[in-house]
């Protein structure tokens, strides 16, 4: 059995757009897997599935006997090296779980790809979308009181962060840990990792941190 140039073509193109349209999520969250890793990912397994099942065949009279499959498989269990560098531990938390297991998902929609399953690997593709973007913001409105990341630009200058714990500390957020990153023009980028609790205005949190002079942009930011 023989495959195109056409079909195979179509099959890598599919599978590198499929995965780009997931990157581009995680890029927007600005994770360390995010737009071209996904591409590429998808587009390799894509070539695997078709290295595996047409690349070795020498035809019906081969004496050759091999699994198709094989190559195949251990796309599943290599991209969890892939996905183990993005899971960071910064003390109690644990970031990019989500972003493995986006990866996860993008080499299997790249072997359904490459199969020439176009219906399974769409559908896997916008329901992946759906759960990166709809969920999220589901689980930030029903589960308000788990921990979140709060971004700050803030001028670089004595007593600003106990300025913004007082802030937090009058709408009962907990902080959980600070990391500050120096920045040009006496500025500093703050990565707080807080527990808002459910009682909280979270919108109102923000609003009272920008008004905050020194403060130039307070954001939440995703921890997927």
């Amino acid at each position: 059995m023989a495959i195109s140039d056409v079909e195979l073509f179509i099959r890598l193109a599919l599978a590198a757009l499929l995965g780009a349209v997931i990157g581009l999520e995680r890029e927007s969250h600005r994770r360390p897997a995010g737009f071209r890793t996904h591409t590429l990912v998808s587009m390799g397994s894509a070539l695997v599935m078709l290295v595996s099942a047409y690349g070795l065949n020498r035809g019906a009279d081969s004496v050759w006997p091999y699994d198709p499959t094989r190559i195949a498989a251990q796309v599943v269990s290599g991209i969890g090296f892939l996905g183990a560098g993005t899971i960071l531990r910064e003390g109690p938390t644990v970031r990019g779980l989500t972003t493995a297991a986006s990866l996860w998902v993008v080499a299997g929609i790249g072997l359904a790809a490459g199969a020439g399953f176009y219906l399974g690997a769409v559908v896997a593709t916008a329901l992946a979308v759906v759960t990166l973007v709809w969920l999220s913001r589901v689980e930030r409105q029903v589960l308000s009181s788990k921990e979140s990341n709060l971004s700050l630009v803030v001028s670089d200058q004595p007593g600003q962060l106990g300025a913004i714990a007082s802030v937090l500390g009058r709408h009962g957020v907990d902080i959980r840990g600070v990391e500050i990153a120096p920045q040009e023009g006496a500025r500093a980028a703050l990565l707080i990792t807080v527990e808002v609790p459910p009682r909280a205005d979270r919108s109102r949190v923000l609003a009272d941190l920008s008004s905050l002079e020194g403060v130039f942009r307070a954001s939440y930011e995703s921890q997927g």
